[in-house]
């Protein structure tokens, strides 16, 4: 008699411990998991049973569904956003998920419909309902006047997004990159002159008149000429044009960690220097330092007769 194998089924998972199991797995990898993961760590539960306990936790706002290269990602969802997004679909959701992986810098709409596959109307739609919830903002770009990028409602828009504190609605503040670069000067011009008044020794009145940036930092917020807040970056970017127009020199030297305006166990020092000789007529004509020298010709849209550098050094 032929002998009858019968194929033992294996016994259905308690679906509460398939969620808890995915949790799990949404805890060790933070960045988020694929199905694919989900299926070697439990070779024995089926498709569906998966199918059901992510569609359970996602409806429940526990995962973010997200897209990636490699196809969907499910991520263990932060609570205060979970609070936020109640109620609100899953394409919604989606939407609010890559602009939160933005950061601070923003995405275009361009980048969100490539990102999510939705329609341009279906997005513009979503981005209208999380503004209007205060969800997300929408902040102009210095990079790109007429295009807006979308970030979350409580965030701080990155440097590159506003062009930090050298603009002022989408515009270069000329004048007062104007006034901090002749303070900046001036502070170390005093600097120098009392260290010439010292008649101590060249090499002590030299170190003498060194400043830290820093130091010229503390001088500027003092005199109280911004209004906004400046760090000791924009600073240091005024000090650089000032070593630019060979008016300043900068020397880094070793400090000791915790140094007031030091970083990485370095610090930059900054003094106002003086030039030899002056120099003649024809060196200081703009010509010789003009980026589009090549392409300044009569009757050109670049031309001496209407160019302003031109213009203001005969003027000087």
């Amino acid at each position: 008699m032929a002998e009858v194998k019968v194929k033992v089924q294996p016994p259905d998972a308690d679906p509460v411990e398939i969620e808890n199991r995915i949790i799990e797995l949404c805890h060790q990898f933070p960045h988020g998991i694929t199905d694919q993961v989900i299926q070697n760590e439990m070779p024995h539960i089926e498709a569906q049973q998966r199918a059901v306990a992510i569609n359970r936790l996602l409806s429940m706002g526990q995962l973010d569904l997200l897209r990636s290269n490699t196809g969907l990602l499910y991520r263990i969802k932060d609570s205060q956003n979970a609070g936020k997004m109640k109620g609100s679909d899953n394409q919604e959701k989606l939407v609010y998920q890559i602009i939160e992986d933005a950061g601070n810098k923003g995405i275009w709409s361009r980048d969100i419909r490539y990102k999510s596959n939705l329609p341009l109307t279906e997005i513009n739609k979503i981005l209208k309902n999380l503004e209007s919830k205060k969800l997300i903002k929408a902040v102009k770009s210095v990079a790109a006047s007429k295009k807006k990028v979308y970030m979350l409602y409580n965030l701080q828009p990155d440097r590159s997004v506003t062009g930090g504190a050298w603009y002022s609605d989408q515009d270069f503040e000329s004048e007062f990159v104007e006034v901090l670069n002749q303070q900046c000067f001036k502070f170390l011009q005093s600097k120098a002159e009392t260290a010439r008044e010292s008649k101590q020794n060249p090499m002590i009145q030299r170190n003498s008149s060194f400043a830290s940036s820093h130091e010229v930092w503390k001088y500027i917020c003092e005199l109280g000429i911004s209004k906004v807040e400046l760090s000791m970056e924009d600073i240091e970017t005024i000090l650089n044009t000032l070593i630019y127009d060979g008016k300043v020199e900068m020397t880094i030297i070793a400090a000791k960690e915790g140094t007031v305006g030091s970083v990485d166990g370095h610090m930059k020092l900054y003094r106002a220097v003086s030039p030899i000789i002056p120099p003649t007529g024809l060196v200081r004509a703009p010509c010789g330092l003009c980026p589009v020298f090549d392409d300044c010709h009569e009757g050109g849209e670049i031309s001496p007769s209407n160019c302003i550098y031109m213009t203001e050094w005969l003027e000087f």
